[in-house]
């Protein structure tokens, strides 16, 4: 396994796990270690996914780094929507 693949699945994952802190400070709620987790394991899975895809894409540019960030946050503000969606019906 290349080390760049490496280094873009880890920046997708920092991305996400930046995102779920930035949710985090937005509320004015107390830690919860339960949304936290379950954060850092769509973030690992998005960035398995990304760093598949990259893989495809030919030579690594540092401008990929900053994609798989972003793509890494837009994963985790995706399925945070998509699990607060199953959590109404839920609910329901």
């Amino acid at each position: 396994m290349e080390i760049n693949i490496i280094m873009i699945a880890l920046a997708a994952f920092v991305g996400g796990l930046a995102t779920a802190l930035l949710g985090w400070t937005e509320q004015a709620t107390p830690w919860n270690w339960k949304k936290f987790t379950s954060s850092t394991i769509r973030s690992f899975v998005g960035a398995i996914a990304i760093a598949t895809v990259m893989d495809y894409s030919g030579p690594v540019t540092p401008i990929f780094y900053l994609f798989a960030f972003l793509s890494g946050a837009g994963v985790e503000v995706g399925g945070n929507r998509v699990a607060g969606v199953f959590k109404k019906k839920k609910t329901e």
